[in-house]
């Protein structure tokens, strides 16, 4: 049965700008009630006054536990128990793997797997204890694949599927449902200067709306497109050479992409500065 989005409680993390935006801006015009967080809370209401239907907007670092706590406390306060919380936020740094400054490394962690995990931890025990909610995540087709250049963005990705992974099987009859929406590449500021490969460059209102379509009707993995996914599970299936060469041919090379660019220099200088996300 697809589920009726009016008045359902939203918080959205990293919800002042690209996808995270919107997120808020599809689920507030279908009627649910959202609360959206990002680094700055300036923008976070700013971009809330901006959206249709009910909206909030606050400061939120995912990063840190009592921050995460009050976002989500503040939801509660303002729209009541949260039934949806979206792990929106995230950052990347591309590059060769060998050039990559600890700091980066460490941001990607610290936001794209701490932050998811941090989510789930706080908001999940609430859920399980009414019976009902839904934590979809917002991860990548890096979850199942590596683009060169791309290589520790990609193990947060790939630990973040394992980590939803195991939180559903302890999940499973609790009322609590996972999602995993892994699109390919979007067109954000985190994806600025990078190369799509052999698959579209996707808007962010389209993996709003497969936001949208996980809400109402779960799953645990959705790729977008949707015809990612049955190409990633025959490539699972082929040998290692045979993989290897449809990989290449599809999987873009972001080291060779942003060769010689200075592209991404303003987006990547805010995230070794800790104020960049998606």
């Amino acid at each position: 049965m697809k589920r009726v989005l009016v008045g359902l409680v939203v918080a959205v993390t990293g919800g002042a700008a690209g996808i995270g935006r919107e997120i808020a801006r599809e689920l507030g015009a279908a009627g649910a009630l959202v609360c959206i967080g990002d680094l700055s809370g300036d923008a976070a209401r700013a971009a809330a006054a901006e959206l249709p239907g009910t909206v909030h907007g606050c400061e939120l670092d995912v990063t840190s536990e009592r921050s995460f706590h009050d976002f989500l406390a503040v939801t509660e306060a303002l729209l009541g128990p949260v039934d949806v919380l979206v792990n929106n936020a995230g950052v990347m740094w591309v590059g060769a793997f060998d050039d990559e400054p600890d700091s980066a490394t460490a941001r990607m962690l610290a936001v794209n797997l701490h932050g998811v995990i941090r989510g789930v931890r706080l908001a999940a025990p609430a859920m399980r204890a009414r019976g009902r909610g839904h934590i979809v995540t917002i991860a990548s087709v890096a979850s199942k694949v590596s683009p060169a250049g791309e290589a520790t963005y990609a193990a947060t990705k790939h630990g973040v599927l394992g980590y939803l992974t195991g939180v559903r099987e302890e999940l499973r009859g609790s009322g609590v449902r996972l999602s995993a929406i892994m699109p390919g590449v979007v067109d954000t500021e985190l994806a600025k200067g990078t190369s799509t490969g052999a698959a579209p460059l996707l808007q962010p209102v389209d993996v709003a709306r497969a936001v949208v379509e996980v809400i109402q009707r779960p799953r645990f993995e959705m790729t977008v497109p949707g015809s990612l996914g049955p190409m990633l599970r025959w490539a699972g299936v082929l040998p290692q050479w045979a993989r290897d060469l449809i990989l290449r041919r599809t999987v873009p090379n972001q080291l060779a992409a942003v060769s010689g660019s200075s592209a991404r220099a303003t987006y990547e200088k805010r995230l070794l500065d800790g104020d960049s996300g998606d």
